[in-house]
């Protein structure tokens, strides 16, 4: 169904399609991510330029090299609350299809290519409700302000800047969501070396030697055993099973030595209500199981990037809107859900801002062939530019 525009025209699915394509074309990998990542500076600056056509003013905001936030408003004429959109620029790496990542093509009803949906359609959208509202800023009552955002596939210090100007009343997080779902909780997450140390040793003087990579292992089966046994299928909860597995390894020098010290990086999730301590505490009870075979046991737990869960407070009038929108475009309402991830929406939350998370339809994420739904995108711009007119009379 379409959405009325009193002002701007709804774009039609060649334009967003053109649009969307051309931000997958243009590089914003986080070089957090990937070594030689181009970050955001390029992608900020093209969409800036497509504003300043579109009328609408922006500002950029550089604050570090190629990392960048783009911030647009559009002023109603009246007083009313700030409804903040943030969308974020960034994107994982690519290479294992640097051969097509960053050329999109349409597959039927997909656009398929490099942040498709995680997350240039959200920020497609976004520029197409600035465009569409500022020919009614007339109508409104406060702001609606987007924030396009680097970093958030990192360490999120695009959205962890833009939090320090404060003044926001509600917030809407765009990322790749089953259309029509709007998420009220998720999962946090923490980042966790866990590492063995041994005794390096030629390797014929096994009675030197102390493999830390074979005591390791011993550690990664009972992690892996914890991970079946406490948060199995069974155990699901709005959010989704929580997150326990590795993702890394290293250890050893070359093949002659014992090695002396062995880590192994793992992802950790946190439902809402719990914080990363409840996790470490069943790390340290798996190493103190380990130590009944090998009572001197070297081994340590470091935290690199720890992140709190998402539950929403306070939304209530944006779902109202979202769902009284969806009721009259789509014959049906929203769905609240959790998700077993992890967004900006945490740290907008915590901020003290009542914030909801939505957005199009998509698959492959952080993966080859990363695609996105062309009607979905269309029809979350038509969902939200009929819920901001609700907000914002």
């Amino acid at each position: 169904m379409m959405t009325s525009a009193p002002g701007s025209p709804r774009p039609s699915e060649e334009e967003l399609v053109e649009l969307l394509g051309t931000l997958v074309g243009i590089d914003s990998s986080n070089p957090w991510l990937v070594p030689d990542g181009a970050g955001e500076s390029a992608v900020a600056r093209h969409m800036q330029e497509w504003l300043e056509e579109a009328g609408v003013p922006s500002s950029l905001d550089e604050y570090a090299p190629g990392r960048t936030n783009l911030r647009a408003s559009v002023r109603g004429a009246r007083p009313g609350p700030t409804l903040l959109v943030n969308a974020h620029l960034d994107t994982v790496g690519y290479a294992t299809w640097a051969d097509a990542a960053l050329t999109p093509r349409r597959d039927g009803e997909r656009l398929v290519g490099l942040g498709a949906a995680d997350n240039k359609a959200g920020c497609a959208v976004a520029l197409l409700l600035l465009r569409a509202l500022a020919a009614e800023a007339d109508r409104l009552a406060g702001t609606f302000s987007v924030a396009f955002v680097a970093d958030e596939e990192g360490l999120s210090t695009g959205t962890e800047r833009l939090l320090e100007e404060g003044d926001v009343d509600y917030c809407m997080v765009l990322e790749p969501v089953t259309f029509p779902s709007v998420v009220v909780e998720h999962q946090g997450f923490g980042w966790v070396d866990v590492t063995v140390r041994g005794r390096a040793a030629h390797g014929s003087a096994p009675d030197e030697g102390i493999d830390a990579i074979v005591r390791l292992s011993e550690v990664l089966a009972r992690l892996h055993e914890h991970d079946e046994e406490a948060f199995g299928p069974t155990s699901a909860r709005v959010s989704g099973r929580t997150v326990f597995h590795a993702s890394t390894i290293r250890g050893g020098t070359d093949y002659a030595t014992y090695p002396s010290e062995a880590t192994v990086g793992i992802e950790i999730g946190t439902q809402p209500g719990e914080h990363l301590g409840d996790r470490l505490a069943e790390i340290e009870e798996i190493l103190r199981v380990v130590r009944r075979r090998f009572p001197d046991l070297d081994a340590s737990v470091a935290v690199r990037v720890e992140r709190d869960p998402f539950l929403a407070e306070g939304h209530g009038p944006m779902l109202d809107a979202l769902n009284a929108t969806a009721l009259a475009q789509l014959g049906r309402g929203v769905e609240p859900k959790g998700l077993n991830a992890w967004t900006d929406a945490a740290l907008v939350q915590a901020a003290g801002v009542p914030t909801v998370l939505l957005g199009p339809t998509g698959g492959n994420l952080h993966a080859p062939e990363e695609w996105v739904s062309i009607p979905d995108t269309l029809r979350l711009y038509d969902l939200l530019l009929g819920a901001v007119r609700l907000l914002l009379a």
